[in-house]
This record gives C-alpha cells, sequence and structure tokens, in this order.
C-alpha cells in the first residue's frame, strides 16, 4: 500500500513537472513546520484561529493578530500552505473530470485573482503578513508592477480546464485601472487565455460578496453555466448564482466581505 501511494504522488509531481509548474510562489527559502502553534490570541492558540478563519465561522476581521505573524509566516512560507492548496485543486479536479458537458461553449469557470490565480505573497512578506492596517496605495503599486507570481496549483487546475473543453472566467476585485497590468501579470505566468476578464467598476458600490453574485447572474443570464467556482475568500464563493460547486483555497492574511 506504501509503494502505491508513494507511485502516485511520484507521478503527480512528476505531471505538474511537465506542465511547466514552478513548486516555489516566493523566493524566501520555505520554513518547514507551522511553527509559533501556542502562541494565544484571547487565549486561543493561532492554529484554532486560522481554523475558525478558513471555515468562516471567524468574520468581519481586517488583520492579522500581531501575535499571530510569526504562525502566518511560516503557514504561508512553509509546506502546509502549499499542502492545503494542492488538496482542494485536486478535489476540484477530480470533479471537473466527473461533469458531463453540453459541448456548446457554454459551460465555465469563475477564478477569483489575488491568493487564487496569482499569489501575493511576496507584498504581503515585506508588508506585514497581513498585520496592520490595509494600504491601497502601496497595494496597487504592487499590483502595477504585474509581478505576482501564479499560484502552482491553480495554475495546474486552469490548465486542466481547457484541455476538458472548460472556459475559464476571472472575475475580480481589482479595478479597470489595473486591467493591462492584471492581463499582462497573468500572461507572464501562463494564463494566457480566457472567456472574460471581470474587473470592478469606478461606480460598482457595495461589498465584494454582492458585486460578484451580481457578475456572477449576468454570466447566467447570458447563457453561461457556471460548473465551477474558486477563490480564497468566501464572498467568492457565497451568496447567489455561486455555480453547481465552489472550492475554498486557504488565505489567513486578509479578510474581504
Amino acid at each position: 500500500m506504501g509503494r502505491v501511494v508513494l507511485l502516485l504522488f511520484l507521478f503527480a509531481f512528476t505531471v505538474e513537472l511537465s506542465l511547466g509548474i514552478s513548486h516555489e510562489i516566493h523566493p524566501l527559502r520555505p520554513r518547514l513546520g507551522s511553527g509559533a502553534a501556542n502562541l494565544q490570541v484571547l487565549n486561543i492558540s493561532c492554529l484554532s484561529w486560522r481554523f475558525g478563519v478558513e471555515t468562516n465561522n471567524i468574520i468581519g476581521w481586517y488583520g492579522v493578530p500581531q501575535t499571530c505573524k510569526s504562525y502566518v509566516g511560516h503557514y504561508m512560507l512553509g509546506t502546509q500552505y502549499r499542502d492545503d492548496s494542492r488538496l482542494v485543486v485536486y478535489e476540484a479536479i477530480a470533479y471537473a473530470e466527473s461533469l458531463k458537458l453540453v459541448g456548446d461553449g457554454k459551460d465555465v469557470w469563475v477564478f477569483d485573482i489575488d491568493e487564487t490565480t496569482l499569489s501575493n505573497l511576496p507584498y504581503y512578506v515585506d508588508n506585514g503578513l497581513g498585520t496592520g492596517k490595509y494600504n491601497a496605495t502601496l497595494f496597487n503599486s504592487w499590483v502595477l508592477q504585474a509581478k505576482a507570481p501564479a499560484l502552482p496549483e491553480s495554475l495546474k487546475l486552469y490548465k486542466k480546464l481547457l484541455s476538458l473543453g472548460i472556459k475559464v472566467v476571472f472575475l475580480t476585485g481589482r479595478g479597470g485601472s489595473q486591467r493591462n497590468a492584471t492581463v499582462t501579470n497573468l500572461k507572464n505566468e501562463g494564463f494566457l487565455t480566457w472567456e472574460k476578464l471581470i474587473l470592478r467598476g469606478s461606480l460598482e458600490t457595495g461589498t465584494a460578496l454582492v458585486y460578484k453574485s451580481n457578475k456572477r447572474k449576468m454570466l447566467e443570464q447570458n447563457g453561461y453555466r457556471i460548473v465551477g467556482n474558486i477563490g480564497d475568500q468566501w464572498s467568492d464563493i457565497l451568496g447567489t448564482n455561486t455555480g453547481y460547486r465552489t472550492f475554498k483555497l486557504p488565505d489567513p492574511m486578509y479578510y474581504v466581505a
């Protein structure tokens, strides 16, 4: 049994290499383990805090507790973040392969961009790993550099979906002024084609949940079938018109309502 598991792992690793998928999303040397798990937040461990965040039991938070900065850093730069993302994507691929597609070009999969398709981890490592107040000016400057690396697991899912005949729609909270940089960044990281790239207009106010629900509704009104939907925020996959099935990637660095 152990030999079978090892062979399956080696096969998956070989496939990822053949697809040209990098296994590094930040140049810092990865740190092993979760680390700092005994740090306390209101007498709750940082591990439990992250569990509460990822299960959407802790909502409305706007920054990583300062006492959990080291823990979050170890998680994001270590092996566990990648392992968690890999599990989500393997499940998404298994589901996609099971679908009976109509074949009329109207089957789409919705991808969020930040921390789903592209990783802003280099930015967050330099800016407190989610601790402190969000700085829109600094983050916009980072986005305009178009240097965010692909999340390797999501690139693998993207390529698999295209091979199955499922089209990709990118639905992001990024603003229209960031379109050119976003297009450049996506293509540089291997996301070469898509059905639609939907960015938020300057007059589109309200929460991300409402904004994305409305955009997905418009997709369906135009005849598209949302067979899958993946994001790092619960607001990416909750609301209305969420699609046939949703997948949540890990992200303990920030919360978007």
